[in-house]
């Protein structure tokens, strides 16, 4: 029996993404957890630095968001991955959908937890300051930028957490294509480090992740984000068209 049904595009891709906004609340309760978790990790400063001399002694401790920043990366690249995973795109099947709407619904779903998780990881960061001035016994100074700054960490926070939602986005994928790649891409990443290592080489997953963290204008870094998401989650979406259409 044919459904006469219709829909466009933009209601398909609507009606998916805030369906799965609230299908997948847990991934966003699972953020405050491991941000949590991470500041906890912080407490005790993410470096040190010292020096003396005669009766004088000075322990310089650094707080900052570093820590919750990784522990966010990690939540998006996973967050990434488990939504492509078959009983997350068997929901899609809920909905009047094809596997292009379906993927766009994803992807603007990983920009909105990328967004929420740029606008937490720098808020931690100021209430891990606040929380070492109120409760350590130590005298904090603190380096501020003002709103221009705030919004400048928020920015690049956000392009990375949606670039590496992309990578989650394009290694699911694959894993869905065939259960080969869960055993054949760690394969290639360690054995990549093991074959540069031999040859006194840096590796070029080393020179990869700085290609993007050594980039020292913001505009440049945003545009070389943006082009690499855009291509990892069009090979992506390629990809999934090829699947059947319920697998």
């Amino acid at each position: 029996m044919m459904s006469l049904t219709t829909t466009s595009l933009v209601e398909a891709v609507k009606h998916q993404y805030f369906y799965k906004l609230k299908a997948n609340i847990d991934s966003f309760s699972s953020l405050v957890g491991i941000q949590i978790l991470a500041m906890l990790f912080s407490f005790g400063g993410v470096g040190s630095s010292g020096f003396g001399g005669g009766d004088i002694s000075v322990n310089i401790k650094y707080y900052s968001s570093d820590m919750i920043f990784t522990f966010t990366m990690i939540w998006a690249f996973i967050t990434a991955v488990t939504i492509t995973t078959k009983p997350y795109r068997n929901h899609d099947f809920s909905f009047v959908t094809n596997r292009l709407s379906s993927s766009l619904s994803n992807i603007l779903f990983l920009g909105s937890a990328s967004l929420l998780g740029a606008v937490t990881s720098v808020l931690s960061g100021n209430l891990l300051q606040v929380i070492a001035t109120l409760f350590l016994d130590e005298q904090l100074y603190l380096l501020s930028g003002g709103s221009s700054h705030f919004i400048l960490g928020f920015s690049i926070t956000f392009f990375y957490l949606f670039l590496i939602s992309s990578i989650g986005y394009l290694v699911g994928t694959l894993v869905q294509v065939s259960k080969l790649f869960v055993v054949i891409l760690p394969g290639l990443f360690i054995g990549s480090l093991f074959l540069q290592a031999s040859s006194s080489k840096e590796p070029t997953l080393w020179n990869f992740i700085q290609f993007y963290t050594m980039e020292t204008t913001v505009s440049l870094f945003i545009l070389k984000a943006v082009l690499t998401t855009l291509a990892l989650f069009t090979v992506a979406i390629s990809v999934l068209n090829r699947l059947e259409v319920r697998k």
